[in-house]
């Protein structure tokens, strides 16, 4: 909308770059541009404003398919005034010289020529196609006729309107129906989730049965290792008492070695011990015997009276100790008749 200004019965225009003004004054063209600002009277002056930019028109109508289904059409279709001297010429663009809007409703009646036509085109080319079909391949089909429709339209240029684009964003049926149409996708894609579950449940277990022989065979080896091991330490164990009973053997053959020549030397030292002591008794006995014999001779060519000598000498060694003796007469008496006696015999 133009920015109009009043100063003393005069007003000033200012339009911005993307409206296009036509000022007629007297029936004469004035002023014809975009972007324009100029002073005007308006008792003299008729304004038109003509917008240039690319305008959006959203719009959503209903149509029925071949096979007697009601859809939605969400479509927008986007425009431009190209000829803003002719959209002037054929629709209401006027404004008001004191506020600068529109004295009509010219985009609204824009809006319905172009709505019109694109539902006009839409419902042709959906009315020969089956609701599956149409919501398959039904926003191509709609969107190129729409735009084809539109490109063929006498009234958009002589009304001075180019078509930019067409899009169509859903072709949708009825709540109903979509979800009639969506049941068995859904239980197909619940089929898949659970053959897919049954699925993983088989890898699953096809694992755990896996996992499980793994266990037994490491346990299997783990016993059999064990069996190894136990056969292992019996045969150290043997082995061991082998070498213990094979050392204590050569122990006690060493210590009866030993003691067999301790024996021996014992009894060698004790032989030799014996016969010295034997040959010493041996010598002993004979030296006693020449001194006995020797003794006896000697004796036996002694007298009598040297002999008595020699008893009593022997006699008088082998008396105790005596302090002294009282001889009674009666005693010596008869020790002497006996020694009388004796030298007489």
């Amino acid at each position: 909308m133009a920015d109009i200004t009043r100063r003393l019965g005069w007003r000033h225009l200012r339009a911005t770059p993307t409206a296009h003004i036509r000022h007629h004054r007297d029936g004469r063209l004035v002023h014809d541009g975009p972007g324009l600002g100029f002073w005007f009277r308006p008792l003299s002056a008729a304004l038109s404003e003509v917008p240039i930019e690319d305008r959006e028109l959203a719009m959503t109508f209903r149509a029925r398919t071949a096979d007697f289904q009601d859809v939605s059409v969400q479509a927008t279709v986007t425009y431009r005034i190209a000829d803003p001297a002719l959209a002037a010429a054929r629709l209401d663009f006027s404004v008001d010289p004191d506020t600068g809007a529109w004295r009509g409703a010219p985009l609204e009646q824009l809006g319905t020529l172009l709505t019109e036509t694109a539902q006009q085109h839409a419902l042709d080319v959906l009315a020969r196609t089956r609701l599956a079909s149409a919501l398959v391949d039904g926003v191509a089909a709609v969107r190129d006729r729409i735009a084809a429709g539109l490109g063929a339209e006498p009234r958009l240029p002589a009304t001075g309107v180019e078509v930019v684009a067409v899009r169509v964003m859903a072709v949708r049926p009825e709540a109903e129906v979509e979800r009639a149409l969506r049941t068995p996708a859904r239980e197909l894609i619940q089929q898949e989730a659970d053959r897919a579950t049954y699925e993983r449940r088989a890898v699953a277990v096809e694992r755990e049965r896996a996992i499980a022989e793994n266990e037994l065979a490491s346990q299997i080896e783990l016993a059999a290792r064990e069996h190894r091991l136990v056969e292992q330490r019996g045969a150290n164990a043997r082995r061991e008492a082998e070498e213990a009973a094979a050392a204590d053997e050569v122990r006690a053959r060493a210590e009866a070695a030993r003691t067999v020549r301790l024996a021996e030397a014992e009894a060698t030292r004790s032989v030799t011990l014996a016969r010295a002591e034997a040959q010493a008794a041996r010598e002993v006995g004979e030296a006693r015997a020449e001194a006995q014999a020797a003794w006896l001779r000697v004796h036996g060519e002694a007298d009598v009276a040297t002999l008595h000598a020699l008893t009593g000498t022997r006699l008088a060694e082998n008396l105790p100790h005596i302090d002294s003796l009282t001889v009674s007469p009666d005693v010596l008496t008869g020790l002497l008749a006996r020694l009388g006696g004796g030298d007489r015999g």
